[in-house]
């Protein structure tokens, strides 16, 4: 089996990881390839090495991205339309993406060289800005969001479904996430769970003023569209973790990419465990 990894390499314990993973896929059947800085981490001239989209080898059968949540939403940038799925193993702390515990590393790759897991198709978000101001890289896996920038007043934001009107939102910002990103921002801006094979975005104000904008679920097969209107010249777009400054005014249209990404699980895992484990559903913690 063929598997690229990926690591920020941002923790102790995120090291500590990537090398007993190194450690064990040296004893299994597995021809590995590692991102250039994890590469230089580990120190060792005669690893296959990958730096980029361009030169990641497209017959790779899973991408391991070793971190939190954070790290897997970067690894869009190498995997993008490649159809490569993904599976994110949890060094960090709550882990919604990332559902693969560090300490069950030898038994869950036992089960990937035996080919024991499922494959998710999750919605990507795309976008486009008015004018040459759309990202490099116009993905998104969780949401795209617009919020203000260099101010503390509330920005307004026009929104549009389709070319029809929907609302004028007095907001710190406004969310636009796909099922797999109702875990994150918007959840904690009041936004509701929606299960990943969904198929909706989600639309959520940040810190909303007019107090009767409620987070609003419709399907994605429409076209969003944003129009910030701020004191300041520019405002802020950014796509998962990715930020960038746009032209206050610009139209901004958000729709579903035309290919997913996809998500690798173990047989034994699913979005609804995950809830539970992550969200202690059914615990009693009044003790």
């Amino acid at each position: 089996m063929k598997i690229a990894v990926y690591s920020l390499l941002n923790s102790e314990a995120c090291q500590q990881t990537v090398k007993n993973f190194v450690n064990l896929v040296q004893q299994m059947d597995f021809e590995v390839a590692f991102e250039h800085h994890t590469s230089q981490y580990l120190g060792n001239d005669s690893h296959t090495v990958f730096s980029s989209y361009e030169n990641l080898d497209k017959d790779t059968d899973l991408f391991f991205s070793i971190g939190g949540d954070g790290t897997l939403l970067r690894s869009l940038e190498y995997i993008q339309d490649s159809g490569i799925p993904v599976i994110g193993v949890n060094t960090g702390r709550l882990g919604f993406l990332a559902t693969l515990n560090k300490n069950d590393l030898e038994e869950a790759l036992r089960a990937f060289a035996a080919r024991a897991f499922t494959i998710e198709a999750r919605t990507l978000l795309q976008v486009s800005v008015e004018g040459d101001n759309t990202p490099d890289l116009p993905l998104a896996l969780n949401e795209i969001t617009v919020g203000r920038k260099n101010t503390t007043a509330m920005i307004t934001i026009h929104t549009q479904i389709n070319g029809e009107k929907l609302n004028s939102y007095w907001a710190d910002g406004f969310i636009v996430a796909t099922p797999t990103g109702s875990t994150g921002y918007s959840l904690s801006n009041g936004g509701p769970l929606i299960d990943p094979q969904s198929q909706s975005f989600v639309l959520t104000p940040i810190a909303p003023h007019n107090l009767n904008a409620r987070p609003l679920v419709i399907s994605n097969d429409v076209a969003v569209t944003l129009i910030v209107e701020s004191r300041e010249k520019d405002h802020l777009l950014s796509l998962d973790s990715r930020i960038h400054s746009i032209p206050t005014g610009k139209r901004i249209q958000i729709t579903k990419a035309p290919f997913s990404l996809k998500i690798a699980r173990l047989e034994s895992d699913n979005f609804y465990k995950t809830l539970r484990s992550k969200l202690l559903w059914g615990k009693d913690r009044r003790n």
